[in-house]
C-alpha cells in the first residue's frame, strides 16, 4: 500500500519556490482535497509528489522510501496521476486508456487479455464505455476528461492523484466523479484531488489541505477547516453554509 508522505517539501520552478516546507500525508482509505487560490502551488505539489518536478528541498516518501530511490516505472505502479493539461493523441479512446497499463508491460508492449479486461472495466467506471472506439480528438472536453479518468483507473494503483478532474464536466458528471472518489477511498485507496469548487470539496473530502502564500496553512476535516476561517483568509471571501436534507450546502459571499 503506497502511503505518500511529504516532509518539509519545498517545490517550484527553476530557482523560484512556489511552496515551502509542506508536511502532508495522503492516507489510505481517505479523500484528501487540496484547496487554495490560483497559483498557490496545488498542481506543482502533485507534480513534485509524482517526481515529475524536482523538489527544491525536503522529502517525498513512498512507504518510507525516498522517491529518488524509485524508478519511473515503480512510481507508476504505485500512483496514478490525472494531470490538469494533457495532449490529444490521434488514437481511439480505448487505445488511450490502454496506456494506463504501460507500467505492467515488458518491451515490446503486448497487451494481455487481463489488460483489456481491466481497461473495459475502467471505461465503464468512468462512464466512457460508449466512447471506446471514437478518436480522442473528436471528443468534447467533458468526454475527453472521462477517458483520461478511465486511463488513471486502468493503472490500478493504491493511490490516485487527480488535478481538477471535474473540469469541462456538467454538474451530473461532476457529482459522479466525486462519488467515484469516495468509492475508491472506500476500497482502501488514497485519493487526492485538486478542486476549485469549495462546495464539492467540503462535501466530499475526509481531509482538506489549504495552501496559500507559499505555505500549507491548515489541514483538517471539512468541519475544522470551515470553522477555522482558513478558507475565508485564503480566498478573500466569506464561506457560508446551510443545512439541507443532503447535509451541509456551502456557498460564498
Amino acid at each position: 500500500m503506497a502511503v505518500i508522505e511529504l516532509r518539509k517539501l519545498s517545490c517550484g520552478y527553476r530557482e523560484n519556490p512556489v511552496l515551502r516546507e509542506v508536511s502532508l500525508t495522503f492516507p489510505m482509505g481517505k479523500v484528501v482535497v487540496l484547496l487554495g487560490p490560483n497559483g498557490c502551488g496545488k498542481s506543482t505539489l502533485l507534480r513534485t509528489a509524482m517526481g515529475l518536478l524536482s523538489k527544491q528541498g525536503g522529502e517525498v516518501r513512498f512507504d518510507g522510501v525516498e522517491i529518488s530511490a524509485l524508478s519511473a516505472r515503480e512510481i507508476a505502479k504505485k500512483v496514478a496521476y490525472l494531470s490538469q493539461s494533457r495532449n490529444i493523441p490521434a488514437i481511439t479512446a480505448r487505445r488511450m486508456v490502454l496506456h494506463g497499463r504501460f507500467p505492467y508491460l515488458s518491451y515490446p508492449r503486448r497487451y494481455r487479455s487481463e489488460d483489456y479486461a481491466i481497461v473495459q472495466r475502467a471505461l465503464e467506471q468512468a462512464d466512457a464505455a460508449d466512447l471506446a472506439e471514437r478518436p480522442v480528438g473528436e471528443l468534447s472536453g467533458g468526454q475527453r476528461q472521462k477517458v483520461y479518468l478511465a486511463m488513471a483507473l486502468a493503472q490500478d494503483t493504491d493511490t490516485v492523484l487527480m488535478d481538477e478532474p471535474t473540469t469541462y464536466m456538467d454538474v451530473r458528471h461532476q457529482l459522479e466523479v466525486m462519488a467515484m472518489a469516495r468509492k475508491l477511498a472506500g476500497q482502501g485507496r488514497a485519493v487526492v484531488l485538486v478542486l476549485h469548487d469549495l462546495s464539492l470539496a467540503l462535501r466530499t473530502a475526509d481531509e482538506v489541505a489549504v495552501l496559500d502564500r507559499g505555505r500549507l496553512q491548515m489541514v483538517g476535516t471539512p468541519e475544522e477547516v470551515f470553522t477555522s476561517g482558513a478558507l475565508n483568509s485564503a480566498f478573500g471571501v466569506t464561506v457560508k453554509r446551510v443545512q439541507s436534507e443532503d447535509g451541509w450546502q456551502y456557498y460564498c459571499r
